[in-house]
């Protein structure tokens, strides 16, 4: 081999760790954090507030059954549940092991094998596991893809759009727009003098500032008579309707979440705030507490039940008192009348009032 081959050889290929290392964990992660898990609009006061009242609702729910559902596993279902429309937990003998990212596979539409990632300190492992090991919650699952879930943002894409162009339109108004800047008519003097003027009127915030006009004729025409009149270059936000459309979008997303538009309104009442915290326990949490009761008891082998409404107190009290007291009073009536008890039970069914009730 002569001294010119020394150079002529190709360099070794140099290989490296990809997939699930710790640097792409990092950057999917800090992808994550600046532009969400599903869509846009994730890091809106709007979403952001409807995303802690579910993972606020789910910390508070009464577990029975099971010590696995902690309340911090309950609040990281519910969060991710709000955000990604679904949640997996691996099952070990010590608590659930929440998974920052998964993959699957089905069988008849079921899935059968899970490979879950586990975010850790120093760096993630991955690890595979049958499907009777993995606590998979899903919300808003597709019939093409029941095995997946989406979350309420990604239901709502026009929406959670149009709040994203408003509020990005706003923000780069105030910071660019001229407000509160403008153009007021001078007879002609150098450039120096006028600004000089210019800087003369900043910071003279609620003063009285005085200056000498003098009506001079400049192009063949005389200047006209209010030559001090100003013209403000302040753009007219009301005309563009830009309140209305960041309400509505804001509205809208809060509804996709089951959160009613009018908890977020300056005039609401005590009644109407109270209605807005039953309207989201009974008609969106409860549901997907339903659902991961169903899962949690499918896979934890003990019968597993999960309340939001008691400790949410998502009921009309006033109601519930005076309900006790007529049904106490026709059981006290029926008793005194002889009726039987099989009779009285005939007729609460026939109220569909059952013994759950």
């Amino acid at each position: 081999m002569g001294i010119l081959d020394l150079f002529r050889r190709k360099p070794e290929t140099e290989t490296r760790s990809a997939a699930s290392g710790f640097t792409a964990e990092i950057m999917a992660a800090r992808e994550a954090y600046v532009s969400g898990r599903r869509g846009i609009a994730e890091l809106t006061a709007t979403a952001q507030a409807c995303v802690s009242l579910w993972e606020g609702a789910m910390a508070l729910a009464d577990v029975e059954g099971t010590d696995l559902l902690d309340r911090r596993s309950m609040a990281l279902a519910g969060r991710s549940a709000a955000l990604r429309g679904e949640a997996v937990f691996l099952i070990r003998e010590h608590g659930l092991v929440p998974c920052s990212d998964w993959d699957l596979r089905t069988r008849h539409g079921r899935p059968t094998a899970y490979r879950v990632s586990i975010s850790e300190a120093g760096g993630g492992t991955t690890e595979t596991a049958l499907a009777a090991e993995v606590l998979h919650l899903r919300i808003g699952a597709d019939v093409a893809a029941p095995y997946y879930g989406t979350a309420p943002l990604k239901r709502a894409q026009l929406t959670a759009g149009l709040l994203q162009a408003v509020e990005s339109a706003l923000s780069e108004i105030f910071e660019m727009a001229p407000l509160g800047t403008s153009v007021v008519p001078f007879p002609e003097s150098p450039e120096t003098d006028m600004d000089e003027l210019a800087r003369g009127f900043r910071g003279r915030r609620g003063r009285i500032v005085l200056r000498e006009s003098v009506n001079v004729t400049a192009a063949g025409g005389p200047a006209p008579q209010a030559d001090w009149r100003g013209n403000d270059l302040t753009p007219d936000l009301q005309r563009a309707m830009t309140k209305e459309t960041l309400d509505a979008a804001r509205n809208a997303i809060s509804m996709a979440f089951g959160v009613l538009p009018g908890l977020a309104s300056p005039a609401t009442t005590g009644p109407l705030v109270r209605e807005a915290q039953r309207h989201l326990a009974q008609w969106t949490l409860q549901p997907i507490a339903a659902l991961l009761t169903e899962e949690a008891t499918l896979k934890l082998g003990s019968e597993v039940k999960i309340d939001l409404l008691r400790p949410l107190q998502a009921y009309d009290a006033g109601g519930r008192a005076r309900a006790l007291s007529n049904v106490i009073g026709a059981l006290a009536a029926a008793k005194g009348a002889g009726i039987d008890p099989a009779d009285v039970q005939k007729a609460l069914s026939l109220v569909d009032w059952n013994t759950g009730e």
